[in-house]
């Protein structure tokens, strides 16, 4: 993750404070740069080879927790919906998020509020034709590409 923290810490540095969570991309890199193993975890879900089964997995499981008008929010191009810890850990899974959450070294009330607050930012972000892509998001590399595209364009 070499090339994420340096993307990171010189946005970062150009930028001064950015904002609460769920405050745009300023909020996104605050998040990130404070547990920068939290982009991990978000790239392994939203990746078509992560274990979530990629952004298409990741909707079906909010859609089948009764969450899918806030997760098409986030792809959508209005604003976005929020969400709270219990309704992820509704969505993904208890265990799931015990998993997460010790990656994290959090506790799993903590890690469902971080990707609370971190999800929907992100999936707008990398969804900016309002639409999901038939074939995906493509592969964890591909994330960080694009994770980094949009950080060098925060600068």
């Amino acid at each position: 993750m070499g090339l994420l923290d340096s993307v990171l810490g010189s946005v970062l540095n150009n930028n001064g404070q950015q904002g609460q969570a769920g405050a745009g991309l300023g909020g996104l890199i605050g998040m990130l740069a404070s547990n920068p193993q939290l982009i991990q975890v978000a790239t392994d879900m939203l990746a078509n080879n992560g274990g979530q089964g990629g952004l298409g997995g990741l909707v079906s499981k909010f859609e089948q927790a009764g969450l899918g008008d806030a997760i098409q929010s986030w792809i959508g191009s209005g604003a976005n919906q929020p969400v709270s810890g219990d309704q992820v850990t509704s969505a993904l899974g208890a265990g799931t998020v015990s998993d997460i959450a010790a990656k994290l070294g959090l506790d799993p009330g903590d890690a469902a509020s971080q990707l609370s607050h971190i999800l929907p930012g992100l999936i707008n972000h990398l969804t900016p034709e309002g639409q999901a892509p038939e074939q995906g998001l493509g592969s964890g590399e591909d994330l960080m590409g694009m994770l980094g595209g949009l950080l060098k364009q925060a600068r």
